[in-house]
């Protein structure tokens, strides 16, 4: 008897599983998503890296040496440069992640036995990728000679200087601390706030706050304001300690970077308010945050992997993460020096976000009050 009311039991709790569609996308679905996320986007290899060239020799056998570059698979040849102020200018538009400088006479040189030389120029403000794209491009030019000429000892007549544009030390602070920036906002503002929201409504107290004298926009304003106050504390920590303790300059104006940063923490503020909004309880904001914000900061933001590296559908998908935008616009202004006028589309996109998830969270609020 006992036996047959366990197995009943144990019965029940499958059918309860298999009734309840989002605990079923939890324990079956995500398990494959986040497989596929991360055995796509975690690699040791860069793919489709744009780069330009700054050719003095122009000559036949340096355009074969671009096609080889080119056709390695782990380039886009996006243009030849006409001088060499053109360098940073495309790395300020993102344009380009390395420049290749190839020096005058260079096949002449290496056919009369002397030395040959070429400059590699990254954007070091990613040092993992620009180190890595300098080891590539040296290993395809050095391939390259010593298959052309035949001689195994030619590579020793090719002179080649790198050049880590922003980042001449490597120092790996210029990756770590505004990916951090970009982390701890998202977690204080958006996780804290959605957990916080959730939490009224699941304890019931929401109710009596709805028939106070507050109006409902002023119970959420009241609710987020100690967010915004500690995510803005945070963002002067992270800015104090990158630049006392880990050595990171600032190079762009101050100013623009707290707005940058204000604008982005009432983004994350709005996407908290539209997960508290679509939640019922502490755990199930817990969970949406963590999958929708967490592992997309880390993987699909370009913080740890180069966007550029990823499937199409990632890259497509990065589009829509808050993280990638406020990233792209902090490494410009901190560690590029930059102005508005090269953040001008990512603080678009972060208003436009910004509006979007309001507005759902005002329309999806107003129907639980009907």
């Amino acid at each position: 008897m006992a036996q047959s009311s366990f197995l009943n039991f144990i019965t029940k709790e499958f059918k309860h599983i298999f009734r309840d569609t989002r605990t079923l996308l939890i324990v079956l679905v995500m398990p494959v998503i986040q497989l596929l996320i991360f055995g796509f986007v975690i690699s040791s290899e860069i793919k489709n890296a744009n780069y330009a060239v700054l050719d003095y020799s122009n000559d036949y056998l340096t355009k074969r040496l671009v096609q080889r570059i080119s056709s390695s698979g782990y380039f886009n040849f996006k243009g030849y440069l006409n001088s060499y102020g053109e360098i940073e200018k495309v790395f300020k538009n993102g344009d380009a992640k390395l420049v290749l400088i190839i020096g005058n006479n260079f096949s002449q040189k290496l056919q009369n036995d002397r030395f040959a030389n070429y400059q590699v120029v990254t954007d070091a403000s990613d040092p993992n990728t620009a180190s890595i794209l300098a080891s590539y491009v040296q290993g395809i030019v050095n391939s390259f000679t010593t298959e052309y000429f035949g001689l195994t000892r030619q590579k020793e007549r090719v002179s080649v200087q790198s050049r880590m544009l922003y980042n001449e030390e490597m120092n790996s602070a210029f990756m770590f601390v505004p990916g951090t920036m970009v982390l701890i906002l998202m977690l204080v503002t958006a996780m804290m706030t959605s957990i916080s929201i959730t939490r009224e409504k699941e304890l019931g107290t929401m109710e009596i706050l709805l028939v106070s004298p507050l109006k409902p926009w002023q119970i959420v304003v009241g609710k987020v304001i100690p967010y915004i106050g500690i995510a803005f504390t945070n963002v002067l920590v992270i800015i104090l300690m990158g630049y006392t303790v880990f050595h990171l300059p600032l190079r762009g104006n101050m100013l623009l970077l707290l707005g940058v940063s204000s604008l982005f923490i009432l983004l994350a503020l709005s996407l908290g308010i539209l997960i508290s909004t679509l939640s019922k309880s502490q755990a199930v904001a817990m969970f949406i945050s963590m999958f929708a914000l967490m592992l997309p900061t880390i993987l699909l933001s370009g913080f740890i992997f180069p966007i550029e590296n990823m499937p199409k559908l990632l890259q497509w998908l990065s589009l829509i993460m808050p993280p990638r935008w406020f990233l792209s616009a902090l490494k410009t202004i901190m560690i590029k020096g930059q102005g508005f006028q090269y953040v001008l589309k990512e603080v678009m996109v972060m208003i436009a976000m910004t509006l979007v998830f309001i507005g759902l969270s005002i329309k999806k609020f107003k129907v639980r009050l009907e």
